[in-house]
């Protein structure tokens, strides 16, 4: 019932759902472009029209009263940033304890143009032995869906590289706020 209410609301709203969703049970979920206040309403409507549960982190004061209950209720994990919380070990040990798990990481980590994406998203998968799998909303195509699953080879560059190739053709809400696709350590030697 949710999942034809889910893709009846993006029928509604003229968005396309575009390809399978990913046969994988735990992996982190690559959530971008992420330009607008649309595409956390969006992302919920498309996991939900693919038939998926999942969790996704965002900043913890998208969780105070009234709305905090609700958040979570929907999945959310609140992030506390100004304490330096070892996020990356926290999820890692979470996925070793459970046998299902999708966790949407917004590698961006602002709607704002951003100079690199958050790497967290890269070492959860990576110490969680879990595959990224690449999910997107393409305004300018109005679709959205999944790409093919990636497990992370140390080989930061290379993996990196797949991630553009995929999102090159896709446009955020404001496409002059998808900064480019790169971590900050891939400019460290």
């Amino acid at each position: 019932m949710k999942q034809r209410f889910a893709r009846w609301v993006l029928t509604v709203l003229g968005w396309k759902i575009d390809g399978i969703p990913p046969r994988e049970r735990r992996f982190v979920l690559i959530a971008a472009p992420h330009t607008s206040n649309w595409d956390f309403p969006l992302m919920l409507l498309y996991a939900a029209a693919f038939g998926l549960q999942i969790k996704w982190l965002a900043k913890e004061s998208l969780f105070w009263p009234p709305l905090g209950w609700f958040m979570k209720l929907m999945g959310g994990i609140p992030v506390v940033r100004s304490h330096n919380q070892n996020l990356v070990e926290a999820m890692t040990q979470t996925f070793a304890t459970t046998d299902e798990l999708v966790l949407a990481v917004p590698t961006e980590g602002t709607r704002a143009l951003a100079e690199f994406w958050k790497s967290g998203f890269y070492h959860i998968a990576r110490g969680a032995q879990v595959p990224i799998v690449p999910s997107y909303l393409d305004y300018g195509l109005k679709r959205g869906g999944f790409g093919p699953a990636l497990t992370p080879s140390g080989e930061l560059p290379d993996d990196m590289n797949v991630f553009r190739a995929f999102y090159a053709p896709m446009e955020g809400k404001f496409p002059e706020l998808f900064g480019p696709i790169r971590l900050r350590e891939e400019d460290s030697p």
